[in-house]
């Protein structure tokens, strides 16, 4: 086997060819895909055939796997969550966010698997937070490394949208009680590079825990919008077969909401990290 990667964009991104990722794989070929994501962020294979399981395996070979407390999860493999159109609200995909981030320590990476999609739309897109911290200047980079932010589930999970039920008002507030606010550091280091990115997102960031309000909400505005430059941006058509694998620890995406009345149906395996530093 020969992994042949090619650069999508000079911040972010790749094509990954000469590998099924629904076969079993060796620890050379996992060590590649490893040391690729590091180097772009987000990668795509196109032309896969994957079950649900060996979408789980594939990913397992990178870590333990996350159970997410709210969305379902598929009934072949339980560590894969179903993100249909059909069946989940899914607008808290159509922002910029980094999964699972109201967590002590937030997934490491995501790999998701296109099962049905629009005719057209439902692009995704992937922003590199190391460029974007990168572009930043000196100043403001020392500035931001002293400061810390809140994430919180309920900023992307609220109950006018998650609650509607009695059976999911029972689930909303178990995952509130099990997985309450957590701080994280607002520029996190890379454990393998050792570079460093931006690590707030309009998904679970509710605040800089140092600045007043008014602070807070003026700079977040600013490291959004700054965060999500088009110099650091890769888009995705999606196509039946294809798989991406983000690394969730320094990159945002967003999965545009343009294809309604439309069905999208998404797997996504969400593999554990460690605690941001």
């Amino acid at each position: 086997m020969t992994l042949s990667v090619t650069r999508l964009t000079p911040t972010i991104g790749a094509v990954v060819e000469g590998i099924q990722i629904g076969e079993p794989l060796s620890d050379a070929a996992v060590d590649a895909i490893d040391r690729a994501l590091v180097d772009h962020h987000v990668l795509f294979f196109r032309d896969q055939v994957v079950t649900p399981a060996q979408h789980r395996d594939f990913a397992s070979r990178f870590g333990e796997l996350h159970i997410h407390p709210i969305y379902p999860s598929h009934a072949e493999a339980p560590e894969v969550i179903v993100l249909d159109t059909d069946l989940v609200d899914l607008q808290d995909n159509a922002i910029w966010h980094t999964d699972v981030t109201f967590t002590a320590a937030p997934p490491m990476g995501g790999v998701l698997v296109a099962r049905m999609l629009p005719q057209h739309g439902g692009d995704t897109l992937w922003a590199s937070s190391i460029a974007a911290f990168e572009a930043l200047s000196a100043p403001m980079q020392q500035f931001l490394q002293g400061l810390t932010a809140t994430h919180n589930i309920a900023q992307s999970f609220p109950a006018e949208r998650f609650a509607m039920t009695a059976q999911a008002q029972e689930r909303l507030e178990k995952a509130k009680r099990d997985n309450p606010p957590v701080s994280h550091p607002v520029i996190r280091t890379h454990p393998v590079s050792g570079r460093k990115g931006l690590f707030v997102q309009d998904g679970f960031t509710t605040h800089i825990n140092e600045l007043t309000g008014p602070e807070s909400r003026a700079l977040l505005t600013f490291l959004y919008a700054h965060a999500t430059k088009p110099e650091f941006v890769v888009r995705w058509r999606w196509r039946l077969g294809d798989v991406a694998f983000w690394d969730n620890r320094v990159t945002q995406h967003y999965a545009t909401d343009d294809y309604r009345p439309a069905r999208r149906v998404m797997n996504r395996a969400t593999i554990i990290g460690d605690r941001p530093f």
